[in-house]
């Protein structure tokens, strides 16, 4: 009997004993991430705390940003290679939807201009469908998600359950007012629409349904953890509750507020942990400093890690998880597609055979057990119309509008008509131009141009307190040029065409004139020939911190002048001369990588004309090559700082304040290779080469804005009695091409 009774208990021992590890052995953790734009970062550093120490993560559900990081984990990326990532600036591409330098194709871009905002519309549509939907650009958001998760996906199956940690993420159908839930099919497609916030990403079709970001029904999916997955304990990172109420001057806030359901932050169970890092400090769209968010996390994961390890018995060692990672990803394969399919809504067969023709993919042969599959593009033509507006405004009576108007054609060729007007005291211009780009082989594009310019200095004085005034002078340009551009690289262009120009400048060679006065006329008609290369990756079209720009332009002019004196003339007959010239003209402007809040930059320009003298001093600088190297200094008529042939350098300081603010000190030297003067004829004579340096200077603090640059700046010009101007203004100091530019 007792050796029955001791018999009994042995084997109740160890079957305890057994069970022990075994109901360990299959403990399951689910993890549920919470949306909350750039905070939710956060969720890298409770990713990095729980790997640490060693807690096991079985299932991922997201809601938003939740969901990007999430899955990031699940394809098998560590949280370290997830923090990397998001101090890259391809990240901050994906985030702010601009397109990453390297990737910018510099041959398709139009000519800059003032412009502020640009708002696009349908013809064929009505207004409120012509509304904008969303802040930033998803393209390159779309291109990102699609490139780093179809390989992984492929992988899977297209099974959510297959990742490396099975996964779920959420969106909201707003027309059912329900969430969605994502299982299976294209990742991509799942996270992309779990990430569309309202009015600043673009929503998306998925099965015909529109669907928006996940958190607008439900912020913190462990609902969705619970019901999927049921795992034994769950861990919640929450950075959503502490969103603030919402405030009359916040348009997102009140815009949250209307969309958002009320969601339980609560982990679902009874068995569960939720970290809430301190992480509403940040915008909800600022993504400029990661590391202090990610940082919030991890603190407060280390909080709570007491508490999570004495709740479960299971560990995961490092070894285990990066065997796992390790088998994840050795299943991805190299993703080869045989085919490119385009998909396009509501496009015509030629407009598909345009994108095809861009594309231009050509299949190599391949071994037959190479098994390669199709990639199909859901191509959305852009709307046909685009206006924009901008300008600026200016302490200095240099204030100017800007309005532009733009249509577009899309069929076997590419066609854009554009138009576009400046109006202001200093400069009056329109222009019309027709760019057909030709998607061959070895693309193109043919381009007209018609130009009117109007420039009249007399309106314009260069000082906020000085008596710094110029003489009467109104330069009128006209001409019809005709274009044809190649690219070179993806950075480069190179461009030739041939203009007739009609020029005209009106002006008194001496200071003291009355309105009764007639002015001297010099009209040029010209024909012009030029080829242009041009190297851009600048990161701002005015007040650039990043990327060079290099351009090396040959022209050739043969034209006529007509010169008719005014009463204060002191010739008093009309003078004709022909006149032909080359000119070459280098620029080169280079930012440096920069050393914490420093960036360097150098600027180098260089003009060597065979140009001769006009009838008078006056029409020849007035038709000489120009050194305008800060935007005021193209607003002025300076005569010491032009010159037929000259050579001019310059170096920049740029120190970051913050994201959107400079401060910038600038310096150049500039000296003619042989000045011009004038004799008391009012003609013109070369002087001595090389014995005459000017210098131009600024000094400037500069925002960055939403729509354009607001810069106050101290200017310095040597050659001037006053040199030193103050300048402020906001937009944009740019212009239309002159004809000999």
């Amino acid at each position: 009997m007792l050796r029955g009774r001791l018999l009994l208990y042995f084997v109740l021992i160890c079957f305890l004993a057994g069970r022990i590890p075994l109901c360990a052995q299959n403990e399951k953790v689910g993890l549920v991430l919470s949306g909350g734009g750039a905070s939710g970062l956060a969720h890298i550093g409770v990713l990095k705390a729980l790997e640490e120490n060693n807690i096991p993560i079985d299932y991922i559900t997201g809601t938003s940003i939740g969901a990007l990081v999430g899955c990031m984990y699940t394809m098998g990326y560590s949280p370290a290679q997830i923090e990397a990532i998001t101090k890259t600036d391809q990240f901050r591409s994906w985030a702010y939807g601009t397109i990453e330098p390297k990737y910018a194709y510099y041959f398709k871009k139009k000519e800059d201009n003032a412009s502020w905002v640009t708002f696009k519309l349908s013809l064929d549509t009505t207004f409120a469908t012509n509304l904008p939907t969303n802040i930033i650009s998803p393209i390159e958001m779309d291109f990102a998600l699609m490139e780093q998760t179809a390989g992984a996906i492929a992988a899977a199956g297209y099974n959510f359950d297959s990742l490396m940690i099975p996964f779920r993420c959420v969106a909201s159908d707003i027309e059912a007012k329900k969430s969605v839930i994502f299982r299976n099919g294209d990742l991509a497609q799942a996270v992309r629409a779990s990430m569309s916030y309202p009015f600043y990403l673009k929503p998306i079709a998925v099965d015909g349904k529109l669907l928006f970001d996940g958190g607008l029904y439900n912020n913190f999916p462990s609902n969705v953890m619970y019901t999927d997955f049921f795992p034994d304990f769950i861990i919640g990172s929450n950075v959503a509750s502490a969103f603030l109420k919402p405030d009359e001057d916040n348009l997102l806030s009140q815009i949250r507020a209307m969309l958002t359901s009320k969601t339980n932050f609560d982990a679902g169970c009874e068995n569960g942990v939720v970290v809430e890092p301190n992480a509403d400090w940040i915008g909800l769209f600022d993504f400029d400093d990661p590391q202090r968010v990610i940082d919030s996390g991890y603190v407060a994961t280390i909080r709570k890690i007491e508490e999570i390890k004495s709740s479960l018995v299971r560990r995961s060692t490092p070894e285990e998880l990066a065997a796992k990672r390790a088998n994840f990803r050795a299943k991805i394969k190299p993703l080869i597609f045989e085919n490119i399919l385009i998909e396009g809504e509501r496009m015509k067969k030629s407009q598909v055979n345009y994108v095809r023709k861009l594309l231009r993919h050509r299949s190599p042969t391949v071994p037959v057990e190479k098994l390669k599959t199709d990639l199909t593009l859901r191509i959305k033509k852009e709307k046909d119309m685009q206006t924009q507006f901008g300008g600026n405004f200016s302490n200095r009576p240099v204030n100017m509008g800007f309005v532009g108007l733009q249509y577009n054609y899309l069929g076997n060729v590419a066609i854009s008509f554009i138009g576009n007007g400046y109006f202001g005291k200093l400069y009056n211009s329109g222009q019309l131009r027709a760019r057909i780009d030709f998607p061959f082989s070895f693309p193109f594009y043919v381009e007209p141009v018609a130009t009117y310019n109007r420039w009249d200095f007399f309106k314009s004085s260069t000082a906020f307190f000085s008596d710094n005034k110029p003489p009467f002078l109104i330069q009128i340009d006209r001409y019809g040029e005709l274009n044809i551009g190649l690219p070179v690289m993806r950075k480069g262009r190179l461009v030739g065409g041939a203009a007739y120009a009609f020029n005209r400048s009106l002006y008194y060679q001496t200071d003291i004139f009355t309105s009764a006065d007639t002015v001297d006329r010099t009209d040029f008609d010209m024909f012009t020939a030029h080829i242009a290369y041009e190297r851009n990756s600048l990161n701002r079209k005015q007040y650039a911190s990043e990327g060079s720009y290099t351009a090396l332009r040959l022209r050739l002019v043969q034209g006529e002048e007509f010169y008719d004196p005014g009463s204060t003339s002191p010739n008093s007959a009309p003078f004709r001369n022909i006149l032909e010239w080359a000119q070459l003209r280098f620029v080169y402007d280079n930012y440096y990588k920069s050393r914490g809040t420093l960036r360097l930059g150098v600027y180098a320009e260089a003009v060597y004309s065979t140009q001769g003298f006009f009838s008078n001093y006056t029409a020849s600088m007035l038709n000489a090559p120009a050194f305008q190297p800060t935007p005021e200094s193209k607003t002025l008529f300076i005569p010491e700082l032009r010159a037929n042939q000259y050579i001019a350098i310059g170096l920049k300081n740029i120190i970051r304040i913050r994201k959107t603010f400079d401060l910038r000190i600038e310096a150049y030297g500039f000296t003619p290779i042989a000045p011009i003067y004038e004799n008391p004829d009012h003609t013109a004579f070369y002087g001595d080469p090389l014995t005459v340096y000017n210098y131009v200077g600024m000094a400037g603090l500069v925002y960055h804005s939403p729509v354009g640059p607001a810069c106050v700046s101290v200017n310095y010009y040597s050659p001037l009695k006053q040199p030193v101007t103050l300048l402020f203004h906001f937009g944009y100091m740019l212009f239309n091409r002159k004809p000999t530019e």
